[in-house]
């Protein structure tokens, strides 16, 4: 047995078995159940796949920091040791012939116990997990139930896999007991393609960091970064301070302080308020005929209300505004209606100081329109040869997307390849030269990345890996170039590699109800260096029989995101978008004095802390709950009745911040301080 003794955990392997054998932190064993230390899988050049672990070892050889395995005609050779005062442990695969390639390396796996709501031992924890932009998770059988549950990355890829740079934003998670925690966090400054995911097996919870390799045929994957293991107390911001102290040693290319980013219009200090609403149709799968609100133009009296009313800056953020068809990419210019009227709309806006923004649908490349019966490219990509720059899979085939098939049918558009490449560049020259302020180029793209993609004729490796990330990288910085002040998003914030690029994104914090609670983990670790909106919370679990858009808008804000509002077809406040039942619709009134409200608080002195302040814990606060039914899955949500964070600003003051999104005022408890908060309000109290 290997033992590793740091000053707050003890770590045990059984390299000769090939799995961890123990783990004490405050002497209390937290294994589960012992699992193969690691697992991998090759690729032949036919595509199919063998995987390996630590069990199928025909021989183990002793190194001085762990162990060498020798498997079928390869080899892996694991290294542990102690960093800092942290578990460091790093792998390499030698040894592959010429005929295979190594896909992706699961390193180093561990078996936790089943999370706090399934466990019948009473030693389950809660998984911190940076999924979209942040969840406490303690109940797997209710994450299962959902789209957003574990799923193994495959080609064609889904939206929602737990794949960094995608969905998830982080290299790392935590699983914390009411006692302590264990952080885990891949601190690799290149950004490589992981897996980064957690789930059920022999009793407990295996905690699963996936290494995409991104090498050739016949080549090793030799890992150059550690991935650390840490105990910590039972607060998640304390696994979060972690992860923030290694980013900030290692940040990514052309990421920078709010305050020293030049890139960054003034606007970005205003915090306009997004209003956001589409102009053909009324959600995303139903008849594309205009609205009341086409053309674009009819809608400015609404929007001066909605101004006078929030007393504050407007983001105008367009829907189904694409002159081909609404989310069938790449494809967007002209205008729907043409450019004239869209032109007069966006210099209307810009002469009362307002600005204009529009939602594109990212990689995807549509051959047609399930939305609009004459837009097909299935013609234009046959005669040109565009599958050569689509996505394909380990066998080399191009397969039809699974990204939004609702709206239409493609392939997704690999942006290595000079074909891919090409074609988004085309697409998207005309909308940088328009004018506008913002586009959220890479909806669909969940945090800015790409999809898989195996072929051996782009001029990448045959197999996912860091050459995504960098890729997507330089197209974005070249993207950047060419936009100007245009500022470019993508859906869920942008990921941790791509943040110097995607400036601003649609944070939609609510889809985390699904699998948990949500956290601010995002702004935790990032809110100096960019910040986000609150989107058009199209993930939305509750129904119209309760009015939640207060609640939702008030989270979004004391997490530093700009508050969004999402409008009917007609003009009216929609609970959320993808909503098709508009026989309750929010209090507009209510929620317009809200945002009035918190436009205010920003202005008279909260703005310097919410604006670029870094976010610390929170002094610990007691007040009342709200119950809101998620009707999906038939169960309450459980949210706090005053949401509450705690900021560091520039001059070096601190302050907390507690908003009241209720329709009555609320006392609470702050440390010990009692507290009144108004009603639709918020107060801030320096600590």
């Amino acid at each position: 047995m290997y033992t590793l003794n740091l000053s707050n955990m003890t770590l045990g392997v059984d390299f000769a078995r090939g799995q961890v054998a123990s783990l004490l932190i405050n002497g209390i064993e937290r294994i589960c159940t012992p699992t193969a230390l690691f697992k991998l899988r090759l690729r032949d050049e036919a595509g199919n796949a063998t995987v390996f672990t630590a069990y199928d070892a025909t021989a183990t050889t002793p190194t001085e920091d762990g162990a060498i395995y020798a498997l079928d005609g390869f080899c892996v050779q694991v290294h542990l040791c102690d960093a800092e005062g942290s578990a460091a442990w790093r792998a390499q695969v030698r040894g592959i012939d010429q005929n295979h390639v190594v896909e992706w390396l699961d390193f180093p796996l561990v078996s936790l116990p089943a999370l706090r709501e399934n466990n019948q031992e009473g030693n389950g924890g809660t998984i911190l997990y940076p999924y979209n932009e942040g969840a406490l998770i303690s109940n797997n059988d209710h994450r299962n139930m959902t789209d957003f549950r574990h799923w193994e990355p495959e080609y064609p890829s889904l939206g929602c896999y737990g794949v960094f740079p995608n969905m998830i934003c982080s290299q790392m998670q935590a699983y914390l007991w009411e006692d302590a925690g264990l952080y885990l966090g891949a601190h690799d400054p290149q950004r490589g393609v992981k897996g980064i995911d957690f789930y059920a097996e022999n009793g407990g919870i295996t905690m699963q960091m996936r290494l995409f390799c991104g090498v050739e045929f016949g080549q090793d994957f030799i890992m150059d970064y550690d991935i650390v293991w840490h105990a910590t107390d039972a607060r998640w911001e304390s696994a979060a301070e972690l992860y923030r102290a290694w980013f900030e040693s290692a940040l990514p290319p052309r990421v920078k302080k709010i305050k020293d980013n030049e890139a960054l219009p003034a606007w970005y200090a205003e915090s306009p308020l997004v209003v956001t609403y589409c102009v053909r149709g009324v959600h995303d799968m139903d008849e594309m005929a205009p609205n009341a609100l086409f053309p674009y133009t009819n809608a400015l009296p609404l929007l001066e209300r909605i101004k006078l009313q929030a007393q504050t800056k407007l983001m105008v953020l367009l829907m189904h505004w694409e002159g081909t068809a609404p989310w069938a990419p790449p494809y967007v210019w002209p205008p729907y209606g043409g450019v004239e009227n869209f032109t007069a709309f966006k210099d209307a806006l810009h002469a009362q100081g307002d600005l204009l923004g529009v939602y594109c649908s990212g990689f995807g490349y549509t051959l047609k329109s399930n939305l609009v019966d004459d837009y097909d490219c299935s013609e234009i990509c046959e005669r040109e040869g565009l599958t050569a720059g689509m996505c394909a899979g380990p066998d080399g085939k191009v397969a039809i997307s699974r990204i939004c098939t609702g709206q239409r049918k493609g392939y997704d558009i690999c942006p290595a390849s000079e074909v891919g490449h090409d074609i988004l560049a085309k697409a998207y020259e005309p909308l940088f030269e328009s004018g506008i302020d913002y586009a959220q180029i890479l909806d669909q793209n969940h945090g800015g990345g790409q999809y898989f993609c195996y072929s051996r004729e782009h001029g990448h490796p045959p197999v996912p890996g860091a050459w995504m990330t960098e890729n997507m990288q330089s197209m974005l910085t070249e993207w950047n170039g060419k936009a100007g002040n245009m500022l470019l998003g993508c859906e869920s914030a942008a990921a941790e590699p791509f943040m110097g690029n995607l400036l601003m994104s649609d944070n939609r914090f609510e889809l985390n109800y699904h699998i948990g609670v949500p956290v601010p983990l995002y702004a935790y670790l990032y809110h100096e260096y960019l910040r986000n909106f609150m989107g058009n919370q199209v993930s939305c679990p509750f129904g119209n029989d309760q009015d939640t858009l207060c609640y939702r808008v008030g989270y979004s804000f004391a997490a530093g995101d700009l508050m969004t509002l999402v409008l009917t077809p007609d003009g009216q406040l929609m609970t959320n978008w993808g909503n098709h039942d508009f026989s309750r619709l929010p209090d507009r009134e209510k929620a317009l004095d809200l945002v009035a409200n918190l436009c205010r608080f920003y202005r008279e002195g909260a703005g310097k802390y919410l604006h670029n302040g870094r976010m610390i814990p929170a002094l610990p606060m007691e007040c009342g709950q709200k119950a809101f039914f998620m009707e999906w899955y038939g169960r309450d949500c459980i949210i706090p009745s005053v949401y509450t964070t705690a900021w560091l600003a520039d001059d070096g003051t601190k302050a907390q911040i507690l908003v009241n999104p209720g329709d009555a005022s609320e006392t609470v408890t702050v440390d010990g301080r009692e507290i009144t908060v108004p009603a639709r309000d918020a107060v801030m109290i320096e600590i």
